[in-house]
Parts: C-alpha cells; structure tokens; sequence
C-alpha cells in the first residue's frame, strides 16, 4: 500500500510541479551553471547506497589552495531562496518514482554516519527513507541530533499510511510557514559526530 500510495503521489506531484521544476532548472543553469543537479550517495533500506538528487544551492568558490570553502561562505542567495521553501528537494519524487526513496520516511543523512551510529539509531534504516518524515514536521535542523533519532525511530514503530498522510500535510504548512529551516548555529544542520 505504501508503494502504490508514493508512486500515485509522486507521479501527480510531478505532473503539477513539472512547469515549476524546468523554471528552477534554468534559473539553477543562469546562476551556477552546470551541473543543475547536486548529487550524492546516501544510504537507503538497510543502509544499502543510492544515488539522492537535489536542484544544486551552492557555488564551487574555493580558496587559494584549491580546496572547496564551506558549505555556509558557497550557499548563494538562490539557494538560501530553494532551501526555505524545500524547492531544492523537488528532484527527489524521481527518487521516490525509482523506488529509492519514500514520501515520508527517516531523511537519509550522509553514509559517514553508519558506522557511528548506535543499535538503537541504525534502526532509523528499517524503513525506505523519505523526502519529509516526523523529525522535519517536529522540528527539521532546529532541533537536536538525539531529537532527531528519536522522532526516526518512533517513526519506524509506528508507521501507517494515515500518518504519511499527517505527515504530508503537516509538511506542507511548515514550508509556507518556513519554519524549521535553519538550526541557531548552522543553515542546515550540524554534522553528526557519534555519542
């Protein structure tokens, strides 16, 4: 159920949002050139890799030893712009559609993090990933990273196509209200360095 119910959702949502997507593209091209898109392996069911998609928010600006700045001094105005209002994760339903992603699941962090997380976080790989889930709609990068586990893994024991649903609708008040995009320290969340 949950399959057919995140490729029905998917398959409209980018149906109506294909105009919006093909705008963003060409604004991303004008502004930052190739590549559009931002792409990265993250672990997925059972932490087996996949490839995310994601319009490009940042510059390639390095310094004077070639070396990348950090994400904050590279994230453009656009960017700023996609991120607040979740615009950059649009790309992501073709994640869903290929069966990578899920609407609404645990978000996957980076592959780095598996080996430093606990029994009890690794759990948050029982179930496909999502492009929003219960730690965004209860805080996203504003709240902490042990919040964030914990909300992960309530999700996973209590999973059901009627939450997906409170899920999605919770989610989209939260980006017309922008609200949880920045935590106090960062634009986008601190990385995880293990307990």
């Amino acid at each position: 159920m949950k399959r057919i119910f995140d490729l029905l959702c998917s398959l409209s949502l980018l149906c109506l949002l294909f105009p919006l997507m093909l705008f963003i593209a060409g604004v991303v091209k004008l502004q930052l050139g190739s590549p559009i898109l931002f792409k990265q392996e993250r672990p997925g069911l059972n932490g087996k890799p996949f490839r995310i998609w994601k319009f490009r928010t940042m510059n390639e600006n390095k310094d004077e030893n070639g070396h990348l700045l950090p994400g904050s001094k590279r994230l453009t105005k656009l960017g700023k712009s996609l991120r607040k209002y979740s615009l950059d994760e649009l790309p992501q339903l073709f994640n869903v559609i290929k069966g990578e992603l899920s609407l609404v699941g645990p978000r996957p962090l980076l592959m780095s993090y598996l080996s430093i997380y606990t029994e009890e976080q690794a759990r948050r790989h029982d179930v496909k990933p999502g492009i929003t889930g219960w730690a965004q709609v209860n805080g996203r990068n504003t709240i902490t990273w042990e919040e964030k586990f914990r909300f992960d893994i309530w999700y996973v024991d209590n999973q059901s196509i009627l939450l997906d649903i409170k899920i999605l609708l919770i989610t989209v008040k939260k980006v017309f209200k922008k609200e949880g995009v920045s935590s106090k320290k960062h634009y986008s969340m601190e990385r995880y360095k293990g307990i």
